[in-house]
């Protein structure tokens, strides 16, 4: 039985995406992972608990993660074609602005050194940047589900491991921010479930130095992920920036 040329070209437009999502997103997810060499190995003693490997870790890619989605975020609000995108948009900038107030703060607090960059195989924002239309809909909404899924794990992992509560306080809006960024990419209609299945449980291993995000300047400032004026307010799952709780005794 023949192929009609309509459904061919939507095989082949489906193909495409999926292996520009592939190149993409596969590079964009390996910045999530956990990339310490002893994960539960305690590096200091801190006012709020011990602090691991895999504690300093979270927290770095937390903060890289914005680096590169906030923006993208911001071309949604531009570029999107329809209401819904936009609106993903929005959430994308608020919930990474509102994560990287919380890295910041607490940074200092841990002594952890937060980097002013993604990492190599994250930046792609000039590859999604270059197309238009529904295409970059398509793109966009696609590589962020399948970066959000994979990070998932990540998030409960380290929510279940640590003993740090400032590290925990960060896991719990990392999570509320990773399932309303799901939900809003979802309402726009253009995630390929199937394939953002396929490919957030089956990541390629790079080598480490592809996936870690580099150690900023030495004296250089430090990136700030502004909330533009009028969506401070924005309504998310994900509290805006809790106060540090108190040391623990």
């Amino acid at each position: 039985m023949g192929i009609s040329r309509t459904k061919a070209g939507s095989v082949f437009t489906v193909g495409a995406l999926g292996l520009t999502i592939a190149a993409l997103a596969y590079p964009a997810m390996l910045g999530v992972e956990n990339t310490a060499t002893s994960p539960d190995r305690i590096i200091a003693n801190t006012p709020y608990g011990p602090l691991t490997e895999a504690d300093r870790d979270f927290v770095a890619k937390v903060r890289a993660a914005g680096l590169w989605e906030h923006p993208l975020g911001l071309l949604a609000m531009k570029r999107g074609t329809s209401p819904e995108m936009k609106e993903a948009g929005k959430h994308l900038v608020v919930g990474h602005g509102r994560l990287d107030i919380t890295c910041r703060r607490i940074a200092p607090e841990l002594n952890i050194t937060l980097p002013n960059q993604a990492s190599p195989q994250q930046q792609f924002v000039a590859s999604v940047d270059a197309s238009t239309g529904k295409e970059f809909d398509s793109l966009a909404a696609n590589i962020m589900r399948v970066t959000h899924g994979q990070i998932f794990p990540v998030i409960a992992k380290v929510r279940a491991n640590t003993r740090n509560t400032l590290v925990r306080q960060l896991a719990d809006q990392a999570n509320d921010t990773v399932l309303d960024h799901i939900t809003v990419l979802e309402k726009t209609g253009l995630v390929n479930h199937e394939q953002v299945n396929q490919q957030q449980t089956s990541p390629p291993k790079m080598p480490k130095e592809q996936t870690t995000p580099p150690p900023p300047q030495p004296g250089s400032p430090i990136l700030t992920l502004n909330i533009p004026k009028g969506l401070e307010d924005l309504q998310t799952n994900a509290p805006s920036a809790p106060s540090p709780p108190p040391a623990a005794g």
